[in-house]
C-alpha cells in the first residue's frame, strides 16, 4: 500500500456513522409464518442480525442494543417493531449467521492463499482491577479463536471458537471445510508443525503448498533422499540459505496479515466475550467475522483494494 491519502479516507470512511433500512430490509424485518406447531416468530433473522451487528459495533449490552434500533427505527420514521433485549439472548443461541465461505476467491475462482493462527478471548466475570485491588487467585477463562485470512483481500474466510485447550492443528480440518474456494497455499506459524496438518491439507486440496516453518529441533524425514516431503525441502532452504531466506522466499512472510486480521478483531471488537453459554459465544463470534468483513468492503476504496 503505497496510496496513503487514499488509505487515510478509507480509515476515516470506516468511522462513519450512516444508517438507512433498503426497502427489502424493511419488507423482510418480520419472521415468515411458520406452518410447524409452536408459537409464531415476531421477526425474522435479518433483524436479529441487524440488531446483534449494532450490539458489536458499539459494544453493547443487550439493553442497549435494544434501545439503539428503537432509536434509529424512530429517527427513520419508521413503523417496525423492535425485537427486545430478551428475544435478542434467545434468538443469538440459533442464529444462522451468513458465512464468509469463498468470498474471498478470485473474480475467476483463482485458488486462495490461506493464512491461518489462533488467540485468546477472555470470558465475562471479574475485571483486572477488583482482582488486583483483593488479591485474589482466580484464573480467569478464555476461549481461543481460530481465524483463517485470505492473504489476497484480508477477509476472514473461517473462524471457530474452541475451549484454550484444543491444539491448533486439530482445527485445520474444521477451517478448512469452511473455504469453498480452492486452496492454493496454507501458510501458519510453528504451532502447526504436525504431520496431521500437513495431511489434512492435502488431502482436501491435493496441490496446495503447506508453508510451516520446521521447529528448531526439527529432523528430515526417512524418505528425504529418496521421496522428500514439503517440510523436508523446507528443512533444506533453510539449512542451505537460513531461516529468513527462506521465510522470504517461500512467501512466510504474509503470515503477519493474520496477525494484522486478530489485531483488528480486538482492537474493533474486543478481547473479549459478553456471552453467557457457548451457543451465544459462538453466534457472537460469527457476528464479528460478519462485521469486520463489512468493514473491510465499505471502508476499502476500489482504489486501495492492492492484493
Amino acid at each position: 500500500m503505497t496510496n496513503w491519502p487514499v488509505y487515510d479516507a478509507s480509515l476515516r470512511q470506516r468511522g462513519s456513522l450512516t444508517v438507512w433500512f433498503t426497502d427489502e430490509a424493511i419488507a423482510a424485518w418480520a419472521a415468515e409464518p411458520r406452518t410447524t406447531r409452536g408459537g409464531q416468530p415476531r421477526y425474522s433473522p435479518l433483524a436479529i442480525l441487524t440488531a446483534l451487528t449494532l450490539r458489536a459495533v458499539f459494544r453493547l449490552a443487550y439493553r442497549q442494543a435494544e434501545g439503539l434500533i428503537g432509536s434509529i427505527v424512530g429517527l427513520l420514521g419508521l413503523s417496525l417493531r423492535v425485537p427486545d433485549h430478551t428475544t435478542l439472548s434467545r434468538r443469538a443461541a440459533t442464529l444462522d449467521v451468513p458465512r464468509p465461505g469463498n468470498a474471498g476467491a478470485g473474480a475467476g475462482g483463482e485458488p486462495m492463499h490461506l493464512l491461518v493462527d489462533s488467540t485468546g478471548l477472555k470470558l465475562c466475570g471479574k475485571g483486572e482491577w477488583l482482582l488486583e485491588k483483593h488479591g485474589t487467585k482466580t484464573r480467569r477463562s478464555w476461549r481461543k479463536l481460530h481465524l483463517g485470512v485470505d492473504a489476497g483481500t484480508g477477509r476472514i474466510v473461517a473462524a471457530a471458537l474452541t475451549a484454550k485447550e484444543v491444539d491448533d492443528g486439530a482445527e485445520v480440518g474444521p477451517l478448512l471445510d469452511q473455504v469453498g474456494a480452492r486452496v492454493a497455499s496454507f501458510t501458519a506459524d510453528g504451532a502447526y508443525d504436525q504431520e496431521g496438518v500437513s495431511t489434512v491439507v492435502v488431502q482436501r486440496h491435493p496441490e496446495a503448498e503447506v508453508i510451516v516453518p520446521p521447529r528448531s529441533t526439527a529432523v528430515p524425514s526417512e524418505t528425504s533422499e529418496t521421496a522428500p516431503t514439503q517440510r523436508d525441502r523446507h528443512l533444506q532452504s533453510i539449512a542451505e540459505q537460513g531461516r529468513a531466506a527462506w521465510q522470504k522466499a517461500s512467501g512466510y512472510t504474509k503470515r503477519a496479515r493474520v496477525e494484522a486480521a486478530i489485531s483488528r478483531f480486538k482492537q474493533i471488537i474486543g478481547d473479549g466475550l459478553r456471552s453467557r453459554t457457548d451457543e451465544r459465544r459462538a453466534t457472537e463470534v460469527d457476528v464479528a467475522v460478519h462485521v469486520l468483513n463489512r468493514m473491510l468492503e465499505l471502508g476499502r476504496p476500489i482504489s486501495a483494494r492492492i492484493a
